[in-house]
């Protein structure tokens, strides 16, 4: 018989994820091509807080928010994954916009090559790009990340939750946890 042991540690602190939300930011702002048109796109559930604070932070160094929009993949998905999640709400133009689909956590790339199906289908940016607070590894698709927070390394019996609020708060963290199970 096996015990399943299950371990659980903090990867980011609040402090923590706050810096990685501001640098991601500057880098956004800092491509030429920004300054003409700029869309964030969260994925819903995780990239939905996400986006909203990379929008904050953006307006506050670029002096005006970035137009923002929300967006639910479960139509492109080609996986199991599909769950109950508000409808997209994009009210901005996407062609000839640069737009930066952002999400919480980046692994199989999956989620990702949904967001560019559905992007496409909507218009023809003049380019996307892709921002997300954690890279945890283990690919399935050739997805990179263009505006990371932090790269963490995981196995795949591993689990990364995210919590973030729309704005700052103490609570905010990303945590791993584990289940090992070893011999009885």
């Amino acid at each position: 018989m096996q015990t399943a042991v299950t371990r659980r540690r903090v990867l980011m602190s609040s402090d923590e994820i706050e810096r990685a939300i501001a640098r991601m930011a500057h880098q956004i702002v800092e491509p030429e091509d920004v300054q003409e048109g700029l869309l964030l796109i969260g994925i819903r559930r995780g990239g939905e807080a996400l986006a909203r604070r990379l929008a904050s932070k953006v307006g506050e160094i670029r002096g005006t928010l970035p137009d923002l929009g929300f967006l639910n993949v479960n139509l492109y998905r080609d996986d199991d994954v599909a769950r109950e999640l508000p409808e997209s709400e994009i009210r901005s133009t996407i062609t000839g916009q640069t737009v930066v689909l952002v999400d919480d956590v980046l692994y199989t790339g999956r989620t990702v090559r949904a967001a560019l199906d559905a992007v496409t289908d909507l218009g023809r940016p003049r380019a996307i790009r892709l921002a997300v607070l954690v890279d945890r590894g283990l690919r399935e698709l050739p997805v990179q990340g263009d505006y990371v927070g932090k790269v963490i390394p995981t196995s795949r019996r591993e689990h990364i939750d995210v919590i973030l609020s729309a704005q700052r708060s103490d609570a905010d963290a990303v945590t791993v946890t584990d289940e090992d199970r070893g011999p009885a």
